[in-house]
């Protein structure tokens, strides 16, 4: 049944007070049952990829920086039995949600959803917390996090999604300062108003360069910025701070304004998909689970040479007698993952490159944690093939996931493959599915029986009372998948 329907045209508010109003507005229980389910196993997702990513070197790295400058608080730093302030904890959980490529991504508007939302949604309960306020539920933390999970993706197809990748902006970071904003506003119980506020605090802050994805550190991070600062955003509007209002359709120096400048579309910007279908129309169904350790326009690379494997597994025997690799795709994969690698790289541009995965799924047969080990990333066998390897944007393949490898061999034999899209997409990973990545990628980075706990916590997240009792199960010590 629809929830919260948007008044009619001629009565209705700007698009950017009727999406704040709609968060205001939204109650557990307009949120359909299989909606809140699978909420529930993505946020379980989410928690996975920040256990495999707290105490990969590039976080380590990061988290050290951040406490040498940063005072105690009460906000965990997972892994690290560690408390500091609100905005340092969601910079710091996110950078690990987001440390190995493994996160969710949204197929219509690119951004990684949960290392925008649980990191700072979780920051704030332990800070409301520890001031005495009322502890936050489950059932609130699964109403804040779908109103993050639908807001992002709205804000992306207003800008026409997956093009601004192509023009080079790390689109996750530009869409998600807002849906941070509102899923935290959501959680303090901000009025509509207040809320309003807290989105034009964020959305002044807003950025992402995707040139970060070429070996950067940062790349880690960027997602962590839009966390903390939506955080700090609705942290500010609670005290009364004042944002800008219609931040989205103010036409000089407005959101959309902005971010649409150069585009080459036209119209510029869609205003009205930042509230089509809210309450009737879920986003967040097209959150993708990655099965992959790499970003997410390489899988389609990765299944499509497993297929070739799977089809020709005597031909693709001796990988010395390849002359050469042809991958095909849409022109945001292509700028996306398209590049020419060059040796060496670190694991960040490695799980960045069609070429590199097309490798290391020819040679190892899988591509997930281990194969990115630093031990393992200046294989010569490696180089060979992604020497061989030439990436081409193909228009007819669409704007989409579809990718063609073809691969030539030395007594002139071809084979050839063309998906549609890579598992993950089409089709999606089941509920089960993701239960059993959650079980196998923490096996042995935590104990079982915290393993356990957090699984039982957040697949029963109605009933729980605190949602802090389960960061304080994150915060204890994790281990490196890599190490």
């Amino acid at each position: 049944m629809a929830s919260n329907p948007i008044p009619s045209a001629q009565t209705r508010p700007g698009v950017t007070h009727q999406l704040c109003a709609w968060v205001d507005n939204l109650k557990l229980d307009d949120i359909p049952e299989d909606v809140r389910t699978r909420t529930k196993y993505l946020i379980l997702d989410g928690l996975c990829c920040a256990i495999v990513g707290a105490h990969l070197p590039w976080t380590e790295k990061a988290v050290g920086a951040i406490l040498d400058m940063e005072p105690a608080g009460d906000c965990p730093v997972w892994g690290y039995e560690k408390k500091v302030g609100p905005l340092p904890a969601a910079l710091m959980n996110s950078t690990a949600l987001q440390g190995f490529e493994l996160d969710d991504w949204h197929s219509m508007a690119p951004l990684h959803s949960n290392a925008l939302l649980l990191p700072a949604l979780l920051a704030a309960a332990s800070q409301q917390k520890a001031r005495g306020m009322s502890p936050t539920t489950g059932a609130t933390l699964i109403v804040s996090t779908v109103v993050g999970y639908e807001t992002g993706p709205r804000v992306g197809l207003c800008l026409y999604g997956t093009h601004m990748l192509t023009r080079g902006w790390h689109s996750g970071v530009v869409f998600g300062h807002a849906a941070s904003a509102v899923a935290v506003s959501k959680l303090l119980d901000l009025p509509t108003d207040k809320i309003e506020d807290a989105v034009g605090i964020a959305c002044t802050q807003a950025c992402g360069l995707m040139s970060a994805q070429f070996s950067s550190d940062a790349k880690r991070m960027q997602h962590g910025f839009a966390a903390r600062n939506g955080l700090f955003a609705a942290l500010l509007a609670k005290g009364g701070y004042s944002g800008i209002k219609k931040v989205f359709e103010e036409p000089y120096g407005g959101f959309l304004t902005v971010f649409s400048q150069g585009s080459g579309k036209e119209p510029p910007y869609l205003e009205n998909e930042l509230v089509k279908g809210l309450g009737q129309t879920w986003l967040l169904d097209a959150i993708r689970v990655k099965p992959h350790a790499a970003m997410a326009g390489t899988h389609c690379t990765i299944d499509t040479v497993a297929a070739l494997q799977k089809a020709h597994p005597q031909k693709l025997e001796d990988l010395s007698a390849i002359k050469g690799i042809k991958i095909e795709m849409s022109e945001p994969a292509y700028h996306h993952g398209g590049w020419k690698a060059h040796r060496p790289l670190t694991t960040t541009g490695a799980q960045m490159s069609c070429a590199y995965v097309a490798a290391v799924q020819l040679i190892d047969g899988q591509v997930s944690l281990a194969q990115f080990h630093q031990s393992l990333l200046d294989r010569d066998r490696i180089w060979e093939l992604v020497n061989k390897t030439e990436c081409y944007h193909t228009p007819e393949l669409g704007e989409k996931y579809e990718q063609r490898v073809t691969i030539t061999f030395s007594d002139g034999s071809i084979i050839t493959k063309t998906l549609d899209a890579p598992k993950g997409v089409n089709p999606p990973l089941s509920n089960q599915e993701i239960l059993d990545k959650y079980r196998k990628f923490t096996k042995g980075l935590i104990d079982d029986e915290r393993r356990n706990s957090i699984e039982k916590l957040v697949l029963g997240l109605e009933e729980l009372d605190d949602v802090t009792s389960l960061e304080e199960l994150l915060a204890g010590p994790i281990l490196n998948p890599i190490a």
